[in-house]
């Protein structure tokens, strides 16, 4: 059984693609980070989809509060209703977010005799961030297989991003045809007792389900 470790935010993206690891029948260990966000609500749903997947679940800590980035912190509100969603970067991005968990991961492969990195990117219903494309992801493969024990000795580690061409609307069509708990995930940017409906993700997420046309159970 090949072993797989998915990187798990506790949205609705990575959740699926934590289904999909599944699905495919790896032996799959589900990582997270705590890196400083406003909020703990993705933190709690990664847990709740880690436990309905009976999988084991890495939380790791580490701090990037000196990044500058309005998930980090509660200093720099987060932009709402934005009309070009996907068009620039948007200040919500995270610098080398990707790179340094990507990383994580590898080391966790590694240590744990995993094969396979999972992460659910997606470069087409997305804000703009550029470690979320297909480039992105060739090259750190590449940089893994000449910088790692697993490489050098012809076991090279493979970063899997299943969703990562397919729109949102199809995003939420696979999870629904792999059972996901997608009732359980939290999108939001924001840490309030409900999403606020208005940052990037509420606003993607909502068409997606509705593109879909399927209820969003997670939405109160």
């Amino acid at each position: 059984m090949p072993k797989a470790v998915v990187l798990l935010s506790g949205g609705l993206d990575s959740t699926v693609t934590l289904a999909h690891s599944v699905n495919e029948g790896n032996e799959t260990v589900a990582l997270s980070f705590r890196y400083g966000q406003r909020h703990e609500k993705e933190t709690e749903a990664a847990k709740a989809v880690a436990e309905y997947y009976k999988v084991k679940h890495v939380i790791v800590d580490i701090d990037l509060s000196m990044f500058d980035s309005s998930l980090i912190g509660s200093t720099k509100q987060i932009e709402k209703d934005r009309r070009s969603i996907g068009s620039d970067i948007p200040d919500t991005y995270v610098p080398a977010r990707n790179m340094i968990m990507l990383s994580v991961a590898v080391g966790l492969c590694e240590s744990a005799g995993a094969e396979l990195i999972y992460i659910g990117a997606n470069s087409v219903d997305y804000s703009g961030y550029p470690d979320c494309r297909k480039e992105f992801f060739k090259a750190f493969e590449k940089m893994v297989s000449k910088g790692t024990k697993a490489g050098v000795e012809g076991r090279p580690i493979k970063v899997i991003a299943p969703i990562l061409e397919l729109s949102k609307a199809d995003i939420v069509t696979l999870g629904k045809q792999l059972n996901a708990p997608l009732h359980l995930t939290w999108s939001c940017y924001e840490g309030a007792e409900t999403p606020c409906g208005k940052c990037d993700s509420c606003i993607i997420r909502k068409k997606g389900f509705a593109s879909a046309g399927y209820k969003d159970e997670a939405m109160k």
